[in-house]
Order: structure tokens, then C-alpha cells, then sequence
């Protein structure tokens, strides 16, 4: 019994923490411009680069990674393995769906949880993210370069908690693993789906 409270515990405080918003955080200290509004109107890094510039950009992207690495840490405290997974998981949840406004799209608080539950992972998922977007031939690059990173992070963590292997500064490789990077996938698909058409929208503006 112990161990499910702790596991809700750490559902709640990820879910929690993944509602805070660097985006807003950047959007007040930079003069109040409202990324839900402006843009791709998605208040997440990528959105607040371009309409508050890089610097910005790199501070959102920070604050969103930093809350899913916080949540694995905090679950892990509360539930073992299996709590980080879900505090993790719960985060980007709460970053896609927070209560009462629109939510980012999750990518940076994803890396944040590869980073508290599987950090030897973390190098290809970039890699895998970086090769893939620099492609030419994709229409909404990012969107399909993170779909790949996705897959192949439910694989990579996959084989780790088969084979049984703790990497360097991770967590034991429960079926949590895989099971967590597998929900945060395919959140973020969800959200980058309901925001094609205004990614769309904004990248014909600017082509225009």
C-alpha cells in the first residue's frame, strides 16, 4: 500500500510541476508578449525564439527540461524507479494538458525525463532529433524528428529493462521504462497533431 500511495504521490507532484510554465516565466520578464497568442501561438521554445528571440528560446527550453528532470528525481524519492517514471511521465502530461490553458507540445520537459530516468540515452536522442531535422525533404521537420527520437527512445528503453542494464546516473530499468517513454510519446504526437495546422498557418506567414 505504501508503495502505490508513493506511486500517486509522484503522478501528482510530476503532473503538478509539469503546470508551471517557463514560457509564461520568459514571456513576463520579456514584456509580457503572449505566446499563446503569437507566432505559432504555442507557448514552448521554439515558439518563444521567434517571437522573443534565441536567448529566450534556450530559457524556456531549460525551465521545460529542468521540470522533467526534477519530477524523475522527486518521484524517485517517493516511489523508487517506478515513481520517477510516472512523475516524469505525469510532467509531460501536465506540460501538454495543464489545467485551464493551452500547453506546449512537451518535447523539452521529454528530454528532461530522459535525462532523470535514462541518461545514457540522452546523446542519441539528441543525435537521432538533430540528423533527422536536418533532412530536407520533410515538410514539418521538427514534428517528424521527434517522432523518430520517440521511436527510437521506446526501443532504446525497451532494451534496457530487458536486458536488465543500469546505466550511468539512471534508474533500475523496470518496464516503467519503456512504458513511460512510451505514454510521453505519444502525448507529445497528440500535440504536435492538434498544432500541424497553426505550425502550418505560421510557416506559410513567414514564408509569405
Amino acid at each position: 500500500m505504501r508503495r502505490i500511495i508513493g506511486w500517486v504521490g509522484a503522478g501528482v507532484t510530476g503532473y503538478l510541476v509539469g503546470n508551471l510554465s517557463g514560457a509564461d516565466l520568459a514571456s513576463r520578464a520579456a514584456g509580457g508578449a503572449d505566446l499563446r497568442r503569437e507566432g505559432t501561438r504555442n507557448p514552448g521554445a521554439m515558439n518563444a525564439s521567434h517571437v522573443l528571440g534565441k536567448r529566450w528560446g534556450l530559457t524556456v527550453s531549460a525551465l521545460d527540461i529542468g521540470k522533467g528532470s526534477a519530477a524523475a528525481r522527486f518521484g524517485h524519492r517517493l516511489g523508487g524507479p517506478m515513481g520517477a517514471n510516472v512523475a516524469a511521465t505525469a510532467a509531460v502530461v501536465g506540460h501538454c494538458f495543464p489545467v485551464g490553458r493551452r500547453g506546449g507540445k512537451g518535447v523539452a520537459t521529454s528530454i528532461g525525463q530522459v535525462a532523470g530516468t535514462f541518461p545514457a540515452y540522452l546523446p542519441i536522442d539528441i543525435g537521432v532529433a538533430v540528423a533527422t531535422s536536418a533532412l530536407p525533404f520533410f515538410r514539418q521537420r521538427t514534428r517528424v524528428a521527434t517522432a523518430v527520437a520517440s521511436a527510437t527512445w521506446v526501443g532504446c528503453a525497451t532494451l534496457s529493462w530487458l536486458r536488465g542494464v543500469r546505466t550511468p546516473g539512471g534508474i533500475e530499468p523496470t518496464v516503467a521504462l519503456p512504458l513511460g517513454a512510451l505514454a510521453s510519446s505519444a502525448v507529445i504526437a497528440a500535440r504536435f497533431a492538434a498544432e500541424a495546422d497553426k505550425v502550418e498557418s505560421y510557416n506559410r506567414t513567414v514564408a509569405a
